[in-house]
């Protein structure tokens, strides 16, 4: 019954005409996740109006678009999302949405599928957690300001110049935290975490990673999951695993007790961010904050 009433929300608000704009209007752009947020502000600034549908600590694995987003996206005149089927809930709205012509773009969908990690949780057949490989966010960045500059001709230039400065920062982003990283003993590079949100990440600096619920937030970690990642924990005598800002802690406790009836000391060496950056004005709630965040936390806990 309840989606029943959810489609016919998407039926009704879809159905209606947008208004056309006056060319002093800005233009109206919607994202997603926390990450695509803070990537479009970046880029385009107050040249935009930018509406976030997630939230600090939401997960978008699991987020339903009320009737107030619902809303918010038929009058956008553009959305960015992750896609690969991050948001697995929104992808019936997105769908009408793509029949009513509305203008949406997914960023997964730009990456090349051949160095994407396949995954058999997704109907998309990858994992879509791409922000923690920098090399796609700068890719991202590139995509973001080319269909914003199609839109907005007449800021092209400054479109461009806020991109190239963005760029550069996550290129500093990428040479400091390999720095930080080189100080972590290849053998001590073990991330056992809420769940698989970290693969890419792993992928680019040389971690084996763990996730106790697997890549989404959706299957739950039963005892069989528990007990056999403790005895991984013990046979590799890993100090901290973490917990994940977007996920419900008690998996990981549960975990760390299992392991430490065991008679192995294992400890919980911080909140990591995964799938939604930090607070507002904060340094976390930032993709280059939450980054340098997360592998300070790894690698201090791990050493």
């Amino acid at each position: 019954m309840k989606k029943l009433a959810a489609i016919l929300i998407i039926i009704t608000v879809f159905g209606c005409k947008k208004v056309k704009k006056t060319t002093h209007e800005k233009l109206n752009v919607v994202t997603t996740t926390t990450m695509i947020t803070d990537l479009v502000s970046n880029i385009a600034g107050d040249l935009v109006n930018i509406e976030g549908l997630m939230g600090s600590g939401v997960d978008p694995h699991l987020f339903k678009a009320s009737a107030g987003d619902v809303t918010k996206l038929s009058e956008a005149d553009v959305i960015f999302y992750n896609g690969l089927h991050l948001e697995g809930k929104l992808v019936e709205v997105f769908e009408k949405m793509q029949s009513q012509n509305i203008n949406t773009k997914a960023i997964g969908e730009i990456i090349d599928t051949n160095t994407l990690i396949g995954s058999e949780y997704f109907q998309s057949n990858y994992d879509p957690h791409i922000w923690f490989n920098i090399d796609y966010w700068m890719q991202a960045t590139n995509y973001v300001v080319d269909e914003l500059a199609l839109m907005l001709p007449e800021h092209k230039e400054q479109l461009r110049q806020n991109g190239d400065a963005y760029l550069d920062q996550l290129k500093q982003l990428q040479a400091s935290i390999t720095s930080t990283i080189e100080t972590l003993a290849p053998e001590k590079r073990i991330l056992v975490t809420a769940h698989d949100a970290f693969n890419y990440f792993g992928k680019s600096y040389d971690f084996e990673v763990v996730g106790l619920q697997g890549l989404s937030t959706a299957t739950e970690a039963g005892v069989q999951d528990v007990q056999k990642l403790a005895a991984f924990i013990i046979e590799k005598q890993i100090k901290a695993i973490f917990v994940e800002s977007s996920v419900p802690k008690r998996t990981i406790e549960a975990l760390k007790e299992a392991v430490n009836a065991k008679g192995h000391n294992v400890v919980i060496g911080g909140t990591l961010y995964s799938d939604a950056l930090g607070s507002a004005n904060t340094p976390e709630g930032t993709y280059i904050g939450m980054f340098t965040y997360n592998v300070k936390t790894i690698v201090e806990a791990l050493q």
